[in-house]
């Protein structure tokens, strides 16, 4: 192989400055160059349904690092739990209130099996709009409608037509179909895969939480969701500023997506 003339002294002079730096007690030096260390494994943390209490929202808003806040529409304290998130450094996320299978209280802003599509870009703008600083949606409830490709479709049309969004899939049924529609649709987008507090007691939510470390350390990077309940934060509160003695990283959501890891493909739901 030839080399371009004038080029080779400044090749040889490389080789002869790394030769000089590099001894027989310093081999990792080029290798980590050329190899860069995994990053430790991850998890993404998310308190839904925030906006109706002040003081438990307040809290969120205020955990260490980057635990993403997911604030309901048409709330008393939706917008200034949004702003206090946002000045923390936090990512907002329009809790976006969907239908369920089973009865429930309809929160305000809830888009339903009935709702035509006309009808679902004027609720999805009008819940959007109440939050500031919102950066991805995940869904509220929505077992009913996370399963209904027509509805499912609308919906990642309006979020796409608003650049930079994000989307996670609660999983509030097995048969969701919102994140594969999501991703069709180029949405960055992942999905939950833990409920940190099904049960509100500090003993599940950490029995829940070890669960959600489990499953980074096995695949990368795990999401979970939680809510303002009191137990919930006082757990978080403490354990958070404990996650580095672990070699766990607290990352955010969009990190997450780009990263990669928290691909749908081969991952199982559970709860």
């Amino acid at each position: 192989m030839s080399i371009i003339p004038g080029l080779s002294g400044i090749f040889l002079g490389i080789l002869f400055f790394f030769g000089a730096m590099a001894t027989a007690d310093e081999p990792v030096v080029l290798a980590s160059i050329v190899a860069p260390r995994n990053p430790p494994p991850g998890i993404v943390l998310i308190i839904d349904d925030l906006g109706n209490w002040r003081s438990a929202g307040m809290r969120a808003a205020l955990l260490p690092g980057p635990v993403a806040c997911a604030v309901l529409p048409h709330t008393p304290f939706a917008a200034l739990i949004a702003e206090r998130a946002f000045i923390a450094g936090k990512e907002v996320m329009l809790h976006l209130p969907l239908e369920p299978i089973q009865p429930a209280a309809i929160a305000a802003g809830t888009i339903s099996i009935d709702t035509t599509q006309a009808q679902l870009a004027r609720i999805f703008s009008l819940d959007i709009n109440s939050i500031p600083h919102v950066v991805g949606v995940n869904n509220h409830m929505g077992s009913l409608l996370t399963q209904h490709p027509g509805h499912m479709q609308w919906l990642m049309g309006e979020i796409r037509t608003r650049e930079g969004l994000f989307f996670v899939d609660s999983v509030t049924s097995e048969s969701s179909i919102a994140m594969k529609i999501a991703t069709e649709n180029g949405i960055p987008a992942t999905r939950r895969d833990v409920f940190l507090d099904n049960v509100p007691t500090e003993a599940a939510i950490d029995r829940e939480f070890q669960r959600l470390i489990q499953l980074a350390r096995r695949n990368g990077i795990a999401v979970g969701i939680g809510h303002p309940y009191p137990a919930t934060l006082t757990y978080l509160e403490r354990i958070l500023p404990k996650l580095a003695d672990e070699g766990i990283q607290l990352i955010s959501v969009a990190d997450s997506i780009r990263y990669g890891a928290a691909s749908m493909e081969g991952r199982v739901v559970q709860h």
